[in-house]
């Protein structure tokens, strides 16, 4: 193994990481809708910078692109290594206290701050294939922050690895940290020119040995209900009230399918996000997810006639219904250069895991940059029991990912 003797960084990089408020805002206009998200970017150039890669920059819209230099006399594609710095806006980020609880020994883990909070193998079966490992939680008041500050560290950790290592064959290796992942503009600024790689591959999934090369496809929907205002006191035969159409029609969404709380597997849905409403005008968000990109329209003309039936019901209302594309199945780019794949579960095997492909019932910034030209896979890292206080990673999942990675840029040396 390239990688035996090696002192890891990543669970110290990771622990000091968490500790840094990014949290994104799905409300804000700006690019990245935080500013709080720059203070990690600027943690990063600048350890980037101590390691000697001169070439590490942060961009206006707070993007990191660094480089590590390839060491091989081959023409080899340019690899990138993708992550975000930013947490979901679904639980507090701020003052994340990060806890080691080490070679964790299958007990209940109660944490701290709120022993409400507790993290046990019933209701995460994958803790209890950790059982030996160091754990990483945060205190009962916080999300963690392993998605995907994980992939962050890992990649950091990389980075230090190889350059420490120049014998070790490879190509050149261009990093990227993006903001506003959670909140789905990830990589909507990215200069692709810039970044100038052939190939990627996201470090942001969970469970170790999970390669994923299939997502949703996503599309939002917006339906807007309009109303008839008029004086309560005097509104008999004259108000229409739109908040009510509104209810009306989330009243007719069928409960028993077609919906989050009871799809899994390959099944899709549509789910409403948001709604806000008046007597005049009342708006309910949506968001459509399928695998099957050619499904998204089907649901949405179901969506449209249910809307179209709660407005039959109030004369005088009128709806508008707008789509909006979000992602798309990077299967759709994958299936077209399968090597990426290969090599990443030849890199995996090596590092002496057991693969698994996988489907995301999401997306990561990997769904976009395929069809952006880079196609991009995604990677395990050991976040676990995201977007909520009972997050947790393991720290021999992280050092696994980061061994993965530097198989994965022998691997694609070797077959140039």
């Amino acid at each position: 193994m390239p990688i035996a003797n090696y002192s890891h960084t990543v669970a110290e990089r990771f622990m000091r990481y968490v500790q840094i408020d990014t949290q994104s805002d799905p409300n804000s206009p700006t690019q990245p809708s935080t500013e709080k998200q720059k203070e990690l970017s600027l943690l990063l150039l600048q350890e980037l910078h101590e390691m000697g890669i001169s070439d590490a920059e942060l961009d206006i819209h707070g993007y990191v692109y660094a480089t590590i230099p390839g060491t091989s006399d081959k023409e080899v594609p340019v690899l990138c290594y993708c992550s975000h710095v930013d947490t979901a806006p679904d639980c507090s980020g701020a003052g994340v206290k990060p806890i080691l609880h080490r070679a964790y020994n299958g007990s209940d883990i109660i944490l701290p701050d709120d022993t409400s909070v507790i993290i046990n193998t019933h209701d995460h079966p994958y803790l209890s294939q950790r059982i030996g490992d160091d754990i990483i939680t945060a205190s009962g008041t916080t999300l963690l922050g392993a998605d995907d500050k994980a992939g962050v560290a890992i990649i950091m950790d990389l980075a230090a690895y190889l350059l420490q290592h120049p014998e070790i064959k490879r190509g050149a290796i261009r990093i990227l940290f993006t903001p506003d992942e959670e909140i789905g503009r990830g990589v909507a600024a990215v200069n692709m020119e810039k970044l100038a790689a052939h190939y990627g591959y996201t470090l942001d999934g969970g469970e170790r040995g999970h390669l994923e090369g299939e997502t949703f496809s996503a599309n939002a929907a917006t339906v807007t209900f309009q109303g008839i205002s008029a004086h309560p006191g005097y509104a008999k035969g004259k108000m229409v009230h739109a908040s009510k159409v509104a209810a009306a029609f989330l009243a007719s969404l069928p409960a028993g399918e077609w919906c989050p709380e009871v799809t899994e597997g390959m099944q899709g849905f549509v789910h409403p996000v948001a709604m806000d409403g008046g007597l005049e005008k009342a708006t309910v968000q949506f968001i459509v997810r399928d695998f099957d990109t050619t499904r998204l329209p089907v649901h949405e003309q179901r969506l449209r006639g249910l809307a179209e039936q709660a407005v039959a019901k109030f004369p005088g209302s009128s709806m508008t219904f707008a789509v909006k594309e979000q992602y798309r199945n990077m299967k759709e780019i994958l299936d077209g250069c399968p090597h990426v794949m290969d090599y990443a579960q030849a890199a995996m095997v090596r590092a002496g895991i057991t693969p698994q492909r996988m489907s995301i019932r999401g997306g990561t910034d990997g769904s976009r940059l395929s069809f952006m030209g880079l196609p991009c896979p995604n990677i395990f890292t050991g976040e676990m029991g995201i977007h909520s206080k009972q997050e947790y990673v393991s720290v021999q999942d992280m050092e696994k990912a980061v061994e993965t990675l530097v198989h994965l840029a022998q691997i694609w040396e070797e077959k140039a």
